[in-house]
């Protein structure tokens, strides 16, 4: 059996590379990172023919072949073929129809090296609307390689993209028959010395082996020989870069004056350009700005309510149901307060992950999601920070994780510091769970002009709380790292486009199964440890609480109801869950935290949505068989103290709020920091700070409140 082909999928950022890598490849796909680099990787197995299949291999964007950015290094190192475990055996290129001056530069370069491509034209009906005409045959005999309009958006001319990479494909040993400029002229005698190293190279290949061969896999005889050649002919890279594009350039404008028709640019004003001088507005643009985060938030509790209404019913129903049709016994209290109790801690809060991640895919999607970042520049740059920290900063919303790994777009290594420490402040979609059930308790449902509710601006005031702290932390921890390295913040704003509603749907779906899968296996694994350890204790210590009791129902028969529920709770708080809760009290009851909340806390350190597992779990355990059909919003509400006040009155349930606004309790995010740092110290300072902030804070509120 023949090896798949290998087809690198390049091109410039904002161009629908990543549209056109998943109309190929459609469910096919994995993702990982490229070996000892932090940055993504994506494969895809595309069927190109009834009897070929090819791996695709979506690369990062870039601009060109002189990469500034790690991603962008990785995307060199394989099209120069000095990556290990990727060797493309040819490229499929994605050019911009409507950005065709700059797009054609990467696309010459490209050719240059002498490997086979295919160049798929996207964005054609964006070209057409500003009056351009692209004759692709014309252009087809200047580049000397196959061109395919296409729109992966509407699956058009996907087909034929096909047949044009079949082809490729059946003739590998044909490359572009033709430089596009003459790169042997940039250096002659240096090029010339480099082939005789590397015969099979191309011309312009040998130009890179002699900017960078210091960052290729080559041996020290061949780096010494390379640096010889530099030295015999007095090579200059930044002159020979300069001289290349330019005549890039000049032929590129030639070329274009035979193939390109443009309208009068004056004639036509874009509906991109229209709205984006309301959107970007000194005013009006921050106003809509906080306008669209207001209508996120409020629809995540407005529209979320019902569904969210309904399963908890459901669960609440489930459990009184089972609790009175299976035999008493450990196993149907484990079934009942461990799985099912557990299970309902998860499906609960799945109509909130979705709308949350589908509002933000439908800001990426219509290119709004870029304008937020060239509005926010300014206000960033105040705190240390640049426009381009705003991405991983709004993506922190739905999850710290691939928040923080996109930081690695930050050219500027302070500025990618600062925003992968303070990331972890804006609220993940973990700690949803834990504000709604909090908000609930102690924030009425009110209505303002019959449509804006309370427990919806204060989520939105939840959030704002914890982006606030990340720029004021930001701004404290700039004087502390030192850097003299420049920062410029140069940013493509997409064109606007129309939502694609079922990639929304797909990506809501998707993350909707994320949570259940992951965070859902960790909330089962915990809920039923914590069953364990709330319903067993040291013998001693919960024999003497069944002598107690037994003791006292005999003597007060009457009282027997009362008395075994009193039973339940002195039992669990006996327990070692309630030995371990009992143990932290003292640190935790200045914030106004019982023993059960100490429990939530440490547990909640494997994830934050694990409280409300965890507090659904103990709470399920010291009921009574009666009590299995309330909801856990209805237990923890009608929760006392020992003096007969509610655990969860304003100043706790504030308190708690703020607590998980600010506390760094995720394992997962630490571990991506110290990846992303290569070193422990950046994490401990995050896990610290962040720690200490929230308790201080918690504990002012609290004393506030109280």
């Amino acid at each position: 059996m023949s090896k798949k082909l290998n087809i690198a999928l390049v091109g410039n950022p904002n161009s629908g590379k990543t549209s056109l890598f998943n109309v190929l490849t459609g469910l096919n796909q994995k993702v990982g990172n490229f070996p000892g680099v932090t940055v993504e990787k994506k494969t895809g197995n595309c069927k190109i023919s009834d009897k070929e299949s090819v791996n695709i291999i979506d690369l990062p964007g870039t601009y060109s072949l002189y990469p500034k950015r790690a991603d962008e290094w990785v995307a060199y190192k394989v099209l120069m073929r000095q990556d290990e475990n990727v060797k493309p055996d040819m490229i499929l290129l994605v050019a911009d129809a409507s950005n065709l001056k700059r797009n054609l530069l990467f696309c010459t370069q490209i050719i240059d090296l002498k490997m086979p491509v295919v160049i798929a034209f996207t964005m054609m009906d964006l070209a057409k609307q500003k009056g351009t005409q692209i004759d692709i045959p014309g252009l087809e005999r200047e580049l000397g390689v196959p061109i395919v309009a296409i729109n992966p958006r509407k699956n058009k001319g996907i087909a034929v993209l096909k047949k044009s990479l079949e082809f490729a494909v059946e003739n590998l040993q044909q490359p572009p028959a033709r430089d596009f400029i003459d790169t042997a002229l940039l250096a002659t005698g240096a090029v010339k010395q480099v082939k005789e190293i590397f015969p099979s190279i191309s011309n312009y290949t040998a130009i890179h082996y002699l900017i960078n061969h210091e960052h290729f896999s080559l041996g020290s005889k061949e780096q010494l020989q390379i640096e010889q050649a530099e030295t015999d002919h007095t090579f200059n890279p930044t002159r020979t870069q300069a001289e290349e594009i330019m005549q890039r350039y000049t032929r590129i404008k030639h070329i274009m004056q035979q193939t390109v028709v443009d309208d009068d640019p004056l004639k036509k004003s874009l509906f991109t350009e229209r709205l984006d001088n309301l959107l970007l507005h000194r005013t009006w643009g921050y106003v809509i700005l906080i306008a669209v985060l207001f209508i996120m938030f409020q629809s995540i509790f407005w529209l979320a309510q019902f569904p969210m209404n309904g399963i908890e019913w459901s669960f609440g129903k489930l459990g009184g149901f089972l609790a009175g049709v299976l035999p008493a016994g450990w196993f149907s209290d484990l079934f009942i307060n461990g799985i099912v109790a557990g299970l309902s801690g998860i499906m609960v809060f799945i109509p909130q992950i979705m709308i949350l991640f589908g509002v933000i895919t439908l800001l990426e999607d219509t290119g709004y999601m870029a304008r937020i970042s060239f509005l926010t520049d300014k206000l960033m740059r105040k705190v240390g920070l640049n426009g381009k920290s705003v991405m991983p900063m709004i993506s922190g919303y739905a999850c710290a994780v691939p928040a923080i790994m996109s930081a690695r777009n930050i050219e500027n290594k302070k500025e990618r510091l600062l925003t992968i420490m303070i990331t972890p402040s804006m609220s993940c979609s973990a700690r949803l769970p834990v504000y709604t059930i909090l908000i609930s308790l102690i924030i009425p449902s009110k209505f303002y002009l019959g449509f804006i509710s309370l427990p919806g601006l204060v989520m939105m005031a939840l959030y704002l709380l914890g982006t606030v702290l990340a720029l004021i932390v930001a701004w404290v921890m700039k004087w502390f790292i030192k850097s003299a390295e420049r920062s410029f913040f140069i940013l493509e704003l997409p064109v606007y486009r129309s939502p694609r509603w079922k990639n929304i749907a797909t990506t809501m779906l998707e993350k909707a199964k994320i949570f259940v899968v992951d965070a859902g296996k960790v909330i089962m694994v915990i809920s039923l440890l914590l069953w364990g350890l709330s319903n067993y204790g040291p013998s001693k210590k919960m024999a003497a609480v069944t002598q107690k009791y037994d003791a006292l129902v005999m003597a007060n028969p009457a009282e027997e109801v009362h008395l075994q529920k009193e039973r339940k709770t002195a039992l669990l708080q006996a327990s070692y869950a309630g030995q371990l809760g009992s143990f932290i009290e003292p640190s935790i009851r200045p914030l106004g935290y019982d023993w059960k909340i100490g429990i939530a806390l440490i547990t909640s350190f494997a994830a934050r949505e694990v409280f409300v597992g965890t507090m659904a779990t103990l709470y399920s355990v010291g009921d009574g068989a009666d009590e299995n059909s309330s909801t856990l919003r209805q237990k923890m509400a009608a929760a006392t103290r020992a003096d007969g006040t509610k655990v969860y009155d304003l100043a706790t349930g504030l308190s708690l709020l703020v607590f998980y606004v600010i506390a760094m309790q995720c394992m997962s995010t630490l571990v991506i920091v110290k990846r992303e740092t290569k070193t422990w110290k950046w994490p401990v300072i995050q896990f610290l700070y962040m720690t200490g902030l929230a308790y201080l804070l918690s504990w002012v509120t609290y004393v506030i409140f109280k």
